[in-house]
């Protein structure tokens, strides 16, 4: 069976060829935004909004906000907000996600959102008695644990009371209290922490040790995201030869990933261009996406690849617990399949998360979604990001395309005036001189 192309293309085809707001007039057409909405936009952070947030602040340090177009998530049509300052980010997505649109786009799943920290124990007299007085107590001092009631009425809580004992460090033995809850629509690490130390002293009490910190853990892996996609050869190129070919370098190229931690870096680095662009434009902590998704990428004793892809004659040649292996494709193939897992805390729910005036604007545009859901639309976003960057790596390379993106950032640096960008970066690729003094050239000889 064949799944088709959609019969009508990306509701935001073109966006990329609009002005800025030309693009805004297209999103409230749409009603994806109103006025005020576009209002926030305009005003971005204010003054005080930032020295509320941050400490010693004396201005605003803006990102670029854009929209990636053409997701089709789970059969959701997406606008994706990304708030990322790198050229060729936003565009790479929305071409990637435009390709993977002949077999139906990305299918996703999340595990439920449970985060994890630890109470680290020294000096415990005997750590195998306290682990066993642990276990014992386990149900109790969870009954201990000061739960919020807006957070039990939305289905989250303490779920368990775990010990690990690590024998030999540099501070010697060390018990590991670890304690997993359930932290809803919530990132969860103001709820861990404060939970966490709510309890260190029941349990220095119980075990006769000293607590030396009691921390959430930012490698959150009980709370994974995972996205997978599918490209038939005539996506990728319009030969079956060549398009067949571009199919089996990918595989070769994430292979390499997967051997070497210093292509691995770069790899990983390219997927979280675009997870982190939509943590940054949904409130997220970025820092925390990515310390938790290098650490996942080294869980098995050495850096890898976050991605895996693979080449396979038709979608009954998927893995068994593929999430496209239902789908039917053309039996003709080859399919280019590409999976990635990565653990993923990012929350819709909190203080912190709705700080910035533009959160609830990027969470309307992705129609409002529960973590879980930016987690799975965020990992989408991820595994078209490497797509792109793979494809272009093994056609063409990167430098291409992305040198365009980059005349227009090095004429804005030299001082063009935003009006003109546009032209003297053409003038700057086509002469094939990309620099502050051809940008100052060019833009001198337009204004005679």
């Amino acid at each position: 069976m064949t799944i088709p192309a959609p019969e009508t293309p990306a509701p935001l085809a073109g966006l990329h060829r609009l002005e800025p707001d030309a693009r805004l007039d297209l999103l409230q057409q749409q009603r994806r935004l109103d006025q005020r909405d576009r209002a926030v936009l305009d005003a971005g952070l204010s003054l005080p909004q930032a020295d509320a947030m941050s400490e010693n602040v004396v201005g605003r340090y803006a990102l670029p906000y854009g929209i990636a177009t053409n997701f089709l998530v789970d059969g959701e049509e997406l606008a994706v907000p990304m708030a990322v300052e790198e050229p060729s980010v936003v565009a790479a997505a929305s071409k990637a996600a435009k390709l993977a649109r002949t077999c139906g786009g990305f299918r996703t799943e999340a595990t439920p959102n449970l985060m994890g920290g630890h109470i680290q124990l020294v000096n415990v007299p005997d750590i195998d008695e306290a682990q066993r007085t642990l276990a014992a107590a386990e149900r109790e001092l969870l009954a201990h644990i000061p739960t919020r009631g807006s957070l039990l009425a939305r289905g989250g809580g303490p779920r368990s009371l775990t010990t690990r004992h690590i024998p030999h460090s540099e501070a010697g033995p060390i018990l590991l209290v670890e304690l997993t809850m359930d932290v809803a629509d919530a990132m969860g690490a103001n709820i861990v922490n404060t939970t966490l130390e709510a309890l260190a002293p029941l349990v220095a009490e119980l075990t006769g040790g000293e607590v030396v910190l009691s921390i959430l853990s930012n490698l959150c892996v009980q709370r994974l995201a995972t996205a997978e996609v599918l490209y038939t050869w005539n996506a990728l190129a319009d030969s079956r030869t060549e398009g067949r070919n571009l199919q089996r370098r990918i595989v070769q190229a994430d292979a390499l990933a997967q051997a070497d931690p210093h292509r691995a870096a770069t790899h990983n680095k390219g997927i979280l261009n675009g997870v982190e662009a939509v943590a940054m434009a949904t409130g997220n902590d970025c820092r925390a996406v990515a310390a938790a998704a290098h650490a996942w990428a080294a869980g098995e004793g050495r850096y890898r690849g976050l991605t895996r892809w693979m080449v396979v004659p038709d979608a009954d040649a998927l893995p068994r617990d593929s999430l496209v292996r239902t789908r039917g494709v053309d039996p003709a193939g080859p399919l280019l399949h590409g999976r990635l897992t990565l653990p993923l805390a990012l929350g819709v729910a909190g203080h912190s998360t709705r700080a910035h005036p533009l959160v609830p604007i990027s969470l309307k545009l992705l129609g409002n979604p529960d973590s879980r859901r930016l987690a799975r639309i965020a990992a989408a976003v991820g595994l078209a990001q490497n797509l792109a960057a793979l494809l272009a790596l093994v056609d063409t390379g990167i430098q291409a395309g992305h040198m365009r993106l980059h005349a227009r950032q090095v004429a804005l640096a030299a001082g063009v005036p935003a009006g003109q960008v546009a032209r003297v970066a053409a003038e700057m690729v086509a002469s094939r001189r990309i620099s502050t003094e051809a940008a100052l050239s060019f833009h001198s000889s337009l204004a005679t």
